[in-house]
């Protein structure tokens, strides 16, 4: 197993790489240390390995954790759950009203995972099991969940993404952990000093118009900081926002072309990753950078998503 330390946030925010894709800074689990010992995300079981490891390495004990929040039920962030929650036995998983009957039973979840990633599905994300429904606490819009003494936690539907997604508020950073709403942060550029953050269009649920007006929202909160489930935080919250609602657009711009010539996603994922690229070269960014391969995983999976958004404006 690699060995990384948690990176340190704050005094109570802490990040555990989960190297899902067996790749560095590309997902992680958020370790809120309040009274109430917080995890965001489990990423997929391939990743809880690291988990542990790291709560570890941070002094924390598993009996100690009360809380594992998924921000949605896409095995990439909560594939992990089912294995997670046996390891901590005083804790409780917290989903969306939209995601609870998947992570009880995640049998479709996992066959809509199959057919995505096709025979490197078994070492990305097994095992995948099934969480008692009794470990369960379904939050929705406008809920809360106390953490601790000064920390309130408040839950917002953020569609576009997923239906089965929310956003979760940290009123003591004013940072929001967003899952995948409003886009990917790659930590790989930032030591080139760059910033790219790209919508996260996969399929099933899609919806650019949802997505704007969550990205809109969040965006009107005028927040300090964003934690994002790929990966990591920014306090450019501002750019992040304004970047990720304008690469949206482009993306739309792009599918939509393609469409109407009757092309399908290989066309848009390449138009896509040649945009980016341009965009990319333009900041010094070489070609064969390594970034590239986790933008062009994102938009090969993006594109069957804008695929699918076309396919329903037909119906």
């Amino acid at each position: 197993m690699r060995e990384k330390d948690p990176i340190r946030l704050d005094d109570r925010i802490h990040l555990i790489d989960g190297f899902d894709l067996d790749v560095s800074n590309r997902t992680g689990t958020y370790v809120i240390n309040e009274e109430n010992l917080t995890l965001v995300e489990t990423g997929p079981s391939p990743s809880v390995k690291y988990i542990k490891a790291g709560l570890s390495a941070l002094g924390h004990s598993l009996d100690k954790v009360k809380y594992i929040i998924v921000t949605h039920i896409h095995l990439d962030h909560a594939g992990g759950a089912g294995l997670l929650i046996r390891e901590c036995p005083n804790a409780k998983i917290v989903v969306h009203p939209r995601g609870e009957r998947h992570l009880i039973d995640p049998k479709k979840l996992a066959s809509g995972a199959r057919a995505i990633y096709g025979d490197s599905f078994s070492e990305l994300f097994d095992p995948i099991t099934s969480v008692p429904a009794d470990r369960l606490l379904v939050k929705g819009e406008g809920d809360v969940l106390e953490i601790g003494p000064e920390c309130t936690l408040e839950f917002w539907d953020t569609p576009g993404h997923a239906k089965h997604h929310f956003s979760i508020y940290d009123p003591v950073s004013n940072g929001m952990f967003t899952g995948d709403t409003v886009g990917v942060r790659y930590e790989q550029l930032v030591p080139s000093g760059v910033d790219l953050f790209l919508p996260s269009t996969s399929p099933n649920h899609f919806n650019p118009n949802d997505m704007e007006a969550s990205i809109q929202r969040i965006q009107n909160k005028k927040l300090h900081r964003i934690y994002y489930g790929h990966f990591g935080m920014t306090e450019k919250t501002e750019e992040a926002l304004n970047q990720v609602s304008e690469w949206l657009e482009v993306y739309m711009e792009v599918g939509e072309q393609a469409i109407v010539e009757g092309r399908g996603y290989d066309t848009i994922s390449q138009r896509l990753l040649e945009r980016i690229r341009t965009y990319l070269r333009e900041k010094g960014i070489d070609d064969e950078h390594e970034v590239y391969i986790l933008i062009n995983l994102d938009l090969q999976v993006g594109a069957l998503g804008i695929v699918d958004y076309f396919k329903t404006l037909k119906q």
